[in-house]
């Protein structure tokens, strides 16, 4: 299982950390991931998923799943 958000597509970043003396070592932050059960009131079904925690705060403000689906098409096309 990838470490990659279900809806936004978030995933890890690459960069580099810097020395004093400038050596640049690789690093990754990672996603900060939660698996969630959220209820769509619109379909009347519970879904699991592994969604970012950003994710779900634009969920709890769009209002449900099916918002936040119509909103961010773009994402899935």
């Amino acid at each position: 299982m990838s470490r990659k958000c279900d809806l936004s597509g978030k995933a890890r970043q690459a960069n580099h950390k810097i020395s004093h003396s400038n050596i640049k070592t690789r690093k990754f932050s990672e996603v900060n991931l939660k698996t969630k059960k959220i209820f769509d009131p619109e379909t009347g079904r519970t879904i699991r998923l592994r969604i970012s925690t950003s994710t779900m705060r634009t969920l709890d403000k769009v209002g449900s799943l099916s918002a936040y689906l119509r909103k961010n098409i773009h994402l899935f096309q």
